[in-house]
């Protein structure tokens, strides 16, 4: 079998036309889900009103310092209250460290860059609205800009994937108004993990691996999920040592240097995420008596995350199959249905090609059967990664949260975008989907922006 080498980006003069295109979707997404953000913060009352509660930090440098009073407290006021969910832990995490076990959980790209910002370019407005108000301001301002380039990041990565300029700008106009919009635009961690993923996807398929390597370390300081991206270098090595033994002389050698290349660059992206959980092991464990600590440091792997999640937020392997979670279900039930159905659709098509994880080439087509040019082993890895993720969220996560976590793959929107220019269900199917998108942006800036449950 010969392999195909990985695509590289074409020139066409229709890019340009469709990126401008694009950034308008994409900033006028943004402006619609912060209009939406203020106008039902102003029309109703927040169900929890905890979020506006700040305590100083613990640390004595910061508590004896206090920040001076602001000139404009009503609007410092109102950016603190917008403060809501995980947002008010990455704010404090921003602001104090990381003072309590739970924090851990929330991983430090957003934290980090938000604090950068509040003390460089938002400085000045400290004295304006108050330091914490400008650390909101901060993490808002960096995630909506961070959606931007990875809606941008997307549509040049489907473009080189799907060789269709046209499916490739509908995707990216769904990434736009995706139904899980509202946490793109909030204090979250979505934002920068789509555009470090996607940006690494896009230089992973142009044959960039050292930047690949790099994207998808940022991306696993963003979010956990990030490790998950190594798996596409892995992929790529496990197809290049399969024709090495094929098609070269030397092939053990060759085989040695392309396993020990995709090790190294795994391990690479794997650092942040370990690094962090040895940082949280030093700072709580250490110092301690036996009795003294936590149950996970005594553990032979004392891996902290995997203990917030399971004590904390009762994450676990079937532990939400329970009738009062039914709700929940339903509310994941339409993008577990989108991912899954664009997992079968593959399947169905490339048989092949799925059960032997790309090494057995699809008979040469100069087009596939649903019109596109792309070549499915390129497609594979994306949907061994969605499958990963889909019974992840399903078994073993609050199912509810399959709606973000989700809405960070690429295959999502290629398989909608793909359907909708159907001839014939194209347009029924878009209906549907764009009602969908609009639904859970109506009512996720609705719920979330008040403190009510969402995903």
């Amino acid at each position: 079998m010969t392999l195909k080498s990985v695509p590289k980006a074409i020139p066409n003069r229709r890019l340009c036309p469709h990126t401008r295109l694009l950034l308008r979707y994409a900033v006028t997404s943004r402006l619609l889900i912060l209009t939406l953000i203020i106008i039902w913060r102003s029309l109703l009352s927040p169900y929890d009103t905890s979020a506006s509660i700040n305590p100083q930090c613990l640390s004595s440098s910061n508590s004896s310092n206090p920040p001076p009073a602001a000139l404009f407290p009503r609007v410092g006021s109102a950016i603190e209250r917008s403060i809501v969910w995980d947002g008010v832990y990455f704010t404090r995490v921003a602001e104090c460290g990381y003072e309590y076990e739970q924090t851990y959980a929330f991983l430090p790209l957003l934290p980090l860059c938000a604090s950068l910002l509040s003390k460089t370019v938002f400085a000045p407005l400290v004295r304006v609205i108050g330091y914490r108000a400008v650390l909101g301001l901060s993490g808002y301002v960096l995630n909506n800009i961070a959606f931007v380039f990875a809606a941008l990041y997307l549509y040049r990565l489907s473009v080189v994937v799907l060789k269709d300029n046209e499916v490739a700008l509908r995707a990216s106009i769904l990434f736009c108004f995706n139904p899980a919009s509202i946490f793109y635009s909030s204090i979250y961690s979505e934002s920068l993990y789509a555009f470090f993923s996607f940006g690494g996807l896009y230089h992973f398929m142009n044959g960039a691996y050292n930047y690949t390597t790099f994207w998808f370390a940022l991306s696993s300081c963003a979010r956990s999920n990030g490790v998950l991206n190594a798996g596409y270098i892995c992929f790529h090595a496990m197809l290049q040592v399969y024709e090495a033994f094929f098609s070269k002389k030397r092939a053990y050698l060759v085989t040695l240097k392309i396993i020990l290349a995709a090790g190294l660059r795994s391990v690479c992206i794997f650092i942040p995420f370990i690094s962090f959980q040895a940082y949280g092991y030093f700072n709580i464990c250490l110092d301690h008596s036996v009795g003294e600590m936590r149950p996970w440091c005594k553990a032979r792997l004392p891996l902290l995350y995997n203990y917030i999640q399971s004590h904390y937020w009762g994450v676990g392997f079937l532990r939400y199959f329970q009738v009062k979670q039914l709700p929940n279900f339903l509310l994941a039930s339409p993008i577990l249905s989108l991912a899954l159905c664009s997992i079968v659709y593959y399947v169905k098509l490339w048989p092949e090609v799925f059960l032997s994880l790309g090494l057995q080439a699809p008979p040469s087509k100069s087009e596939t059967s649903d019109g596109l040019h792309y070549d499915p082993v390129v497609v594979l890895p994306f949907v061994l990664h969605l499958s990963f993720m889909v019974a992840t969220a399903f078994f073993v996560m609050h199912v509810q949260v399959a709606t973000r976590f989700l809405s960070a793959s690429p295959l999502v929107y290629w398989f909608a975008s793909l359907i909708m220019g159907s001839p014939g269900i194209g347009k029924k199917w878009g209906y549907f989907i764009w009602a969908y998108c609009a639904a859970y942006i109506f009512l996720g800036s609705l719920l979330f922006s008040n403190f009510y449950p969402f995903t």
